[in-house]
This record gives C-alpha cells, structure tokens and sequence, in this order.
C-alpha cells in the first residue's frame, strides 16, 4: 500500500474534499432549479419558486448583468445562473487543488512528481 495514504493528513482532507462537493452540489442543485423554473415560466408568487429565487438570488447577483436575458413568452433563458454553476464548479476545484497541495508528501514522491512535471 501507498504509504501517502496513511498519512495523518489523509482523513481531514478526504472530510474537506467531501465537505467541498456537497456543498458545490447543494448549491448546484439550486441553480440548476432556479435556471428550469425561469426557463419553464414558473410562478414566481407560489411558494418553492419564490423559495428557489430568494435563495439562489446571492449568489447569482455577482453574473446579473454580464449577458443579456433571453425572453420568450414568459419563459427566460438565463446565462447568468449558467455561467454562475460554471464558475462556482470551478471554485470548487481550485479549493479541492489547494486541499491536495497541502498533503504529506514523501520525499521520493515528491521527487518524481517533479520529474513527471519537467517532461
């Protein structure tokens, strides 16, 4: 076996790593309803649409006005919640990257992860 899995920083990674997706895939979740609901004109007065837009609303304000709305007939296209999931995805792997970078390397390991690196 590995010996870099026994390392004791193995377990709070693999917690954090987890903790990471689910709360990306809680938040993706969301979005994606917010995204089908404004696409499919739902209702925004019945009680889970307001839910889902009230919040959701945080974090897709930052991608309010980068696209323009596409709207036909009561139903709306937002890229603006797409290209929020996007970007928190990509977020979401650059934590997970970090978390990685501070695992309990060997020293042999680290060496041929070098070499692999200057190929």
């Amino acid at each position: 076996m590995d010996s870099s899995y026994n390392s004791s920083s193995t377990k709070p990674l693999y917690r954090g790593t987890q903790i990471v997706w689910y709360i990306l895939g809680l938040l993706e979740a969301l979005l994606a309803f917010r995204f089908v609901l404004k696409l499919l004109g739902a209702n925004s007065a019945a009680g889970f649409t307001s839910f889902i837009y009230a919040s959701t609303k945080l974090f897709v304000a930052p991608f309010l006005n980068v696209f323009r709305i596409s709207q036909v007939a009561g139903s709306i296209f937002e890229w603006t919640t797409l290209l929020a999931m996007l970007v928190y995805w990509l977020v979401a792997l650059g934590i997970i990257r970090l978390f990685f970078m501070s695992k309990t390397v060997s020293t042999p390991e680290a060496a041929a992860k070098l070499n692999n690196e200057n190929k």
